[in-house]
């Protein structure tokens, strides 16, 4: 097959991989499911898709249609090619603004298509809780809807053409007819002639309407995608009198890729939503008492209508990125349910919001009904989106597992459902998590069960079983808006009798006779608990690993990356994470393709040494270890911390590289340079012998290299410690006494950045503060990104030792290079030695970033504004990936707008791609200026030369100055500069 495979790959226009690494990364989506496929396709064109027709009719194979792989049934999952149109088929096509359609490739994602829309007043209605990097090929598939489905229905509904390939290699368009059209298509000797006219004799037959009528959903239940919708065809012309037009497009909503391969869709698009929008956030005791209040609720017209439990709220509290999200929580709610009210002015929805308030209460409903519009409700709903992944945070084996949490009722029927679904719960020991579409009879409902033992997969088959037999009771769908897939596709027979299960069949039969596209899904689906994830009863071995787990061993740590694909989002969206795949488009750089490929070998490799595998060595590498993923990724994966210790533990198999040492060497280099700093930088900027030392360092000869400065901050700082002595002290002018901080004088500052410390201990004493470098050693920061932990380790615990008996509240530890700074937040407290943990985890609690320190400082009052001249003075700012990750721009920004007249505008940007070492290696650099080019450096080379450009990283500013040649400034320049 293999040579079949490359024959192939050939001919395509696009790409082909076979190799191990990439079957892998396929493996999985953001199901529970698990399955090799034969090969990863990503096709440029329809004619690439012909290709891998005809390759999957010619060698019995099939094709596995995929977008983002976010789908939670298992649909993107399979042993055929798996096709991923993401990467290259996603070109918007056409737009007509005055009949509110837009024509797209199926890659185009949701949240980037209304980007695209909005300057026309129009945007795409149906959302997903992962809009962001969600396409709408996918979005078709599984006929995705989200939390605005009350107004916007699904994606069915705005589909008005698609174009597709059949299985035959046939073109086809699909789009609603008049009875003369359709009975012409049930015409020739064609396969669409062939599905034409079978669909008519199926939908024809009264048994069969009757049939379906009486098994399928009831029609009040919107979110009905159990099976095919032969359901939603059998109510058109010509099968019922007066019925809508006939249209395939209502179909293939929701097929799952089984029926065809889509190549372009055309979409309604509805004008832009009123501009006000609110959220009324009641509290409840209990889920019961919030979807009693939601029947209410529904009566008042809201746009949504979203349920969040308490132990979503509860995981929110110790995830970095939400815990700010909860600012509107009052006490511990069983459950809150967050109302929505889009209207033309805030005071229609106070009144809406008062109505509905005054309704619940009259019925003893509700204790707390906070109204928050703005950035505020943006928040809300980034907690509610942030629930999926949060789930995966729970310490262990159990996780909340997506088994029956896509089943919906009649909302009428939602509150003694749901009683009836805890009862069945509570009957097997388990409880579940309640989240999501209140307003639209769906709540998400994820028990925790741990699928690694015999008991866990058992449980899971016999949840699934018995909740279909519930969701049967009231009418409901099985599948509300994430699809059959190969989860709920065994129990459709039960859902809708085998009379209609044997027409789906047909409709799979005569539309893919070869059974080529994604088979398995839907019809014909094998056992819902086989190829899962986790074998039941595997056993996983004791990893001796550097790092410090907490609650977990390095294997859960990766395992808690659940697939949602957060990851995914492109710089558009915003946000750090991942910059290599934001930079690439491909799945192999993201934050998901790597926590996958170490989960696969730590759990199924045959090796002594785990970890010694050139695979994960390959999807690691781009990892820029920017931290965006800590506390961006839903679940928290640090993939940076995974990073480094696969390196420590993979150089113990293979030994460390020189280019490694010598990175890591930093410190004892530029020690040895700094004897004689002109002749060093001499030989480093000369191009001669800069670009032989950069080939022999294995440095890339286009980057510039960070020189030494003339002195060391160190020794600046003993002289002027002499000077003070017999000067007397200067912050003299102050009355009281000086308030002592302890500077850390990290590498970088110390050799490089001089000025900046210099500046730093000026604008401190200046301000009062009596400033103190304590004896320490460098910050690790440089061994740490090389993965060499145990010598980090040594640094680490020698550091906690020297400046743990004298950082305290009143003395604190401030440093000024984010990334040195912040490792006693997060690296020194995972490789603190036992008998230093809670000094490392006490000491946290007192370190701070220069620009936390002076923004808590002026907030304070402590720092008088007219200390500092006003200017008006235009601030473009950057910050630090890692004090985006650990900390806050925020600080950054306050401590920046504190002199009057500076206005500071951030700069939307993610990670600089300098990343430290990381963009000054050869193999790298490419790619560092990839993730420059993102967002930042086109926004540098915008500002006038009148704008200050400011970074707090020494990294960050080097990469601006090599990508743009724009001078970037620490914000504490900026600060002393401003002083009288």
């Amino acid at each position: 097959m293999t040579s079949k495979l490359q024959e192939l790959a050939g001919r395509l226009e696009g790409e082909l991989y076979y190799d191990q690494k990439m079957r892998i990364l396929y493996a999985t989506d953001a199901s529970a499911y698990r399955e090799m496929p034969l090969a990863v396709a990503l096709p440029k064109t329809p004619g690439d898709i012909r290709l891998l027709i005809q390759f999957a009719h010619r060698e019995k194979t099939s094709l596995i249609p995929r977008t983002a792989g976010t789908s939670l049934a298992g649909q993107v999952v399979g042993s055929g090619i798996v096709v991923d149109v993401s990467k290259y088929c996603n070109r918007i096509l056409e737009l007509n603004s005055d009949e509110h359609w837009v024509r797209v490739e199926p890659g185009v994602i949701r949240d980037e298509l209304n980007m695209f829309l909005k300057p026309h007043g129009l945007f795409f209605g149906p959302e997903t809780s992962t809009a962001n990097r969600a396409m709408i090929g996918g979005m078709v598939g599984n006929n995705s809807c989200g939390s605005n489905s009350v107004v916007y229905r699904s994606t069915r509904e705005h589909v008005l053409e698609v174009k597709a390939i059949l299985s035959d290699g046939s073109d086809a368009v699909f789009r609603a007819m008049d009875l003369e059209t359709f009975h012409e298509k049930c015409e020739g000797d064609s396969l669409e002639a062939e599905i034409y006219r079978t669909t008519r004799r199926l939908l024809s037959n009264t048994d069969n309407q009757e049939e379906i009528r009486r098994q399928f959903p009831k029609a009040s239940v919107e979110r009905r995608n159990t099976g095919y919708a032969v359901d939603i065809l059998a109510e058109m012309a010509p099968f019922q009198a007066g019925g809508p037009d006939f249209d395939f497009c209502k179909l293939i909503a929701g097929s799952e890729g089984t029926l065809a391969f889509i190549t372009e869709i055309k979409l309604n698009t509805v004008p832009l939503p009123p501009s006000e929008s609110g959220l009324l956030c009641v509290h409840f005791n209990s889920v019961d008492e919030a979807l009693r209040a939601n029947i209410i609720a529904m009566q008042f017209a809201p746009s949504a209508s979203e349920l969040i439990d308490h132990y979503i709220l509860e995981c929110t509290k110790d995830n970095i990125e939400q815990r700010k999200n909860r600012f509107f929580v009052q006490g511990d709610p069983g459950a809150i349910l967050v109302v929505e009210f889009l209207r033309n002015s805030r005071p229609e929805i106070q009144d809406k919001a008062k109505q509905l308030e005054e309704a619940l209460r009259a019925e003893g409903l509700g204790y707390h009904f906070p109204l928050l519009f703005g950035d505020d409700s943006k928040k809300i709903w980034t907690l509610r989106k942030a629930g999926l992944g949060l789930l995966s945070n729970l310490p262990g084996d159990a996780k909340a597992v997506p088994v029956i949490e896509d089943t919906a009722v009649d909302v009428l029927d939602l509150p003694a459902y749901i009683r009836e679904f805890n009862q069945i719960l509570e009957k097997h020991g388990l409880y579940s998590v309640h989240y999501a579409h209140a307003g639209s009879g769906e709540i998400h409902l994820r028990p925790i069960i741990n699928l690694k033992t015999e008991e866990g997969n058992r449980l899971f088959r016999v949840i699934a079983e018995e909740i279909a037999i519930l969701v049967k009771k009231y009418d409901g769908s099985l599948s509300g808006e994430h699809g059959d897939g190969r989860l709920r596709g065994e129990f459709i027979p039960y859902m809708i009798g085998e009379k209609n299960y044997r027409l789906l069949k047909e409709v799979k039969t005569v539309w893919d006779p070869g059974n080529i596209f994604n088979p398995h899904k839907i019809v014909d689906t094998p056992s819902m608990n086989e190829m899962l994830r986790y074998a039941p009863g595997q056993k996983t071995p004791v990893f001796n690993t550097v790092f410090r787990y907490h609650d977990q061993d390095v294997l859960q740590h990766a395992e808690q990356c659940n697939g949602s694909g957060d990851c995914r989002k492109t710089a558009l969206s915003g946000g750090t994470m991942c910059p290599s795949f934001m930079a690439t488009r491909n799945e192999k750089d993201t934050t998901r393709a790597r926590a996958n490929i170490l989960r696969e070998f730590l759990t199924r490799s045959d090796k002594v040494n785990r970890f010694d595998h050139q695979e994960i060595y390959e999807v690691m590498d781009l990892c820029l270890s920017c931290k965006g993923c800590k506390s961006e990724c839903p679940s928290n994966v640090d993939v940076a911390k995974l990073k480094a210790e696969f390196l420590q533990q993979y150089y113990d198999a293979n030994g460390v590289p020189f280019r490694s040492r010598l990175i890591a060497n930093f410190t004892r280099s530029a020690k040895l340079g700094a004897i004689a700093p002109g002749l060093y930088n001499f030989f480093v900027a000369n191009p001669l012998t800069g670009n032989l030392i950069k080939r022999l360092s294995g440095f890339a000869t286009a980057r510039s290299m960070p020189l030494l400065h003339h002195t060391t901050l160190k020794q600046w700082y003993k002289k002027h410690q002499r000077k003070m002595a017999g000067g007397g002290t200067a912050s003299a002018d102050q009355k009281q006494p000086a308030r002592t901080v302890y500077l850390f004088c990290d590498e970088f500052t110390n050799f490089n950045d001089t000025g900046i410390g210099i500046k730093a201990v000026e604008l401190l004493e200046k301000l009062g503060y009596q400033v103190i470098i304590p004896d320490h050693l460098e910050s690790g920061r440089t061994w740490l990104s090389k993965g060499l932990l145990r010598a980090a380790k040594k640094i680490v615990n020698e550091n906690l030792r020297l400046l743990a008996p004298l950082v305290n509240a009143n003395t604190p530890l401030i440093g000024i290079e984010p990334s040195a700074i912040l490792t006693f937040r997060d690296e020194y407290i995972d490789l603190a030695e036992d008998g230093l943990f809670e000094k490392a985890k006490e000491m946290a609690r007192h370190v701070f970033l220069i620009d936390e320190f002076l923004a808590a400082e002026m907030e304070k009052g402590n720092i008088p504004k007219d200390v500092f001249r006003s200017a008006d003075k235009s601030i473009l700012l950057h910050g630090h990936c890692q004090q985006k990750a650990l900390s806050s721009l925020t600080h950054t920004v306050k401590m920046l707008s504190y002199p009057e007249g500076f206005k500071v505008k951030t700069i939307p940007s993610g990670c600089c791609g300098m990343a430290g070492s990381f963009g000054y290696e050869k193999e790298h650099f490419e790619l560092s200026q990839k993730v420059g080019e993102l967002v930042l450096f086109p926004a540098v080379r915008a500002a006038g030369p009148e704008v200050v450009i400011a970074a707090p990283g020494t990294s960050c500013r080097h990469q601006v100055k090599d990508g743009t040649g724009r001078h970037a400034r620490h914000p504490l320049e900026i600060l002393h500069e401003a002083l009288k």
